[in-house]
């Protein structure tokens, strides 16, 4: 069990304190003074919906010291704004133990601004949980030129306490996930003002055909599986009739000019062992039967 504070108790904190205290970590809760009652209120009733029977060790903090002090992990759940989120870390000086690991809840901040306010820049990092924060099990992880790979580590190891799938990633504006999700959003954007469809129509195209992929399967995968030529050609009717933001990018065309046409040829994105090829089909399906039931 480790001491964790999390500083902020807005909808991301929220989730983030349940899903440490029903792994069975004692976890210090900290916001402004007129929030803090209705806030840690809102924590245990998360708490109690979420939780398997593991009992919360939920324990309202009376100031700033008193929330890290003891802590292991210190995880800052603030708005996102550089300039509340710096000034946290400023007070954080002297109150926090040298070897223990600070850790932002950001994918849009540029590190390099935040970590200068940081005692021990060291032990800091960046941990980017998804709403809500007690169930959805990705966490993307990025460090600074300056965090030690112990500090890295330390965070790894807690993550997976969780029951997180961690991943870390370069700290570039929106990492990973927030790029791929914003990107679609545009492109559906797009197509509305295109007048292709209405947002709900598009809402059900994806809902019902390469959403229901997605639980399952990464992009990547979903890609070798289609075959990397039929994604050539997609790619070229679609440049011809929207423009150069569909043009086939130069990695697609090099897997293809070195025979790597996905599932079928044996490699793709990924490498696949004949055994795995013949399973895949079935277990794709499998999973996409399991994946219809759970929403049906």
């Amino acid at each position: 069990m480790s001491v964790i504070a999390v500083l902020g108790l807005g909808t991301m904190g929220q989730g983030i304190a349940v899903s440490a205290a029903g792994a069975g970590h004692q976890v210090r809760l900290l916001d402004q003074p007129s929030r803090q009652a209705d806030c840690v209120d809102a924590v245990r009733l998360r708490f109690d919906r979420h939780s398997t029977g593991q009992p919360a060790d939920l324990r309202p903090a009376a100031d700033l010291a008193d929330a890290v002090g003891p802590a292991d992990l210190v995880i800052e759940a603030v708005p996102e704004s550089p300039e509340l989120k710096r000034a946290l870390f400023s007070e954080l000086h002297g109150l926090v133990a040298p070897d223990a690991v600070i850790m932002t809840n950001t994918s849009s901040l540029p590190l390099d601004e935040l970590v200068s306010a940081v005692e021990f820049p060291g032990r800091f990092l960046a941990a980017h949980f998804f709403h809500p924060a007690e169930l959805i099990p990705g966490v993307e992880i990025a460090r600074t030129p300056a965090t030690d790979q112990e500090s890295v580590d330390v965070a790894l190891a807690f993550l997976r306490t969780l029951a997180k799938e961690p991943v870390e990633v370069l700290p570039q504006a929106g990492f990973v996930a927030n790029r791929l999700q914003i990107a679609l959003f545009l492109e559906a954007l797009a197509c509305v003002a295109e007048g292709v469809a209405a947002p709900a129509e598009i809402d059900t195209i994806v809902r019902t055909t390469f959403g229901l992929r997605l639980p399952a399967y990464g992009p990547f995968a979903i890609a070798d599986m289609a075959g990397l030529d039929v994604y050539q050609s997609i790619l070229a009717t679609l440049h011809s009739q929207h423009g150069e933001r569909f043009a086939p990018p130069a990695e697609l065309t090099a897997l293809l000019e070195a025979g790597r046409t996905g599932l079928k040829s044996g490699a793709g994105f990924h490498t696949y062992s004949a055994e795995r090829s013949t399973a895949l089909a079935a277990e794709r399906d499998d999973l996409y039967r399991r994946i219809l039931a759970a929403t049906a």
